[in-house]
């Protein structure tokens, strides 16, 4: 944790997520001081927030793609995604890491599965995905399939495809 010159810890107010060209990856920690209001922002390693982060915090790329979700979906990955993170002891929740299923492990996607969800409308495709992968990684599936995809538009939408 940081100390101002107050006195006063530093709270961390925000995390940016910066890719470079040679594929590093860095990260500026915004902190402010609650007391006479200093902002700091520091440049570290990505992935090595060390001291810096007093708290579960999302970057604001992980955020800005949560922000864009439906409320109702929004909320159900939040919750998951936080619960991963503190199961995982991850203190910072990335974009990379928002796009996970739970447990960290990817599933192949039956080909007609994939023609699917490519008629699935823009705004909701990633969304969808994400929870498929979730379904599948949390029942140990290998494999997401139409059966599946059914099943989660059941579930979250009330109804099923007709066939």
């Amino acid at each position: 944790m940081l100390t101002c010159g107050c006195g006063r810890w530093m709270h961390t107010e925000g995390i940016e997520e910066r890719a470079y060209e040679d594929g590093g990856l860095q990260w500026f920690i915004r902190s402010e001081c609650r007391g006479c209001g200093l902002k700091v922002g520091v440049d570290v390693p990505g992935g090595q927030p060390s001291q810096l982060v007093d708290r579960l915090m999302w970057t604001d790329e992980a955020l800005h793609r949560r922000d864009r979700m439906p409320p109702y979906l929004a909320t159900l990955v939040k919750e998951e995604v936080e619960q991963e993170a503190r199961q995982r002891n991850i203190p910072v929740i990335t974009y990379e890491l928002l796009l996970q299923p739970r447990g960290g492990t990817r599933v192949e996607w039956d080909p007609e599965a994939e023609r699917r969800l490519d008629r699935v409308p823009a705004p909701v495709r990633a969304m969808a995905r994400i929870e498929l992968e979730r379904t599948a990684a949390d029942r140990g599936l290998a494999r997401i399939t139409v059966s599946l995809m059914e099943e989660v538009k059941a579930k979250y939408f009330g109804m099923g495809a007709s066939k």
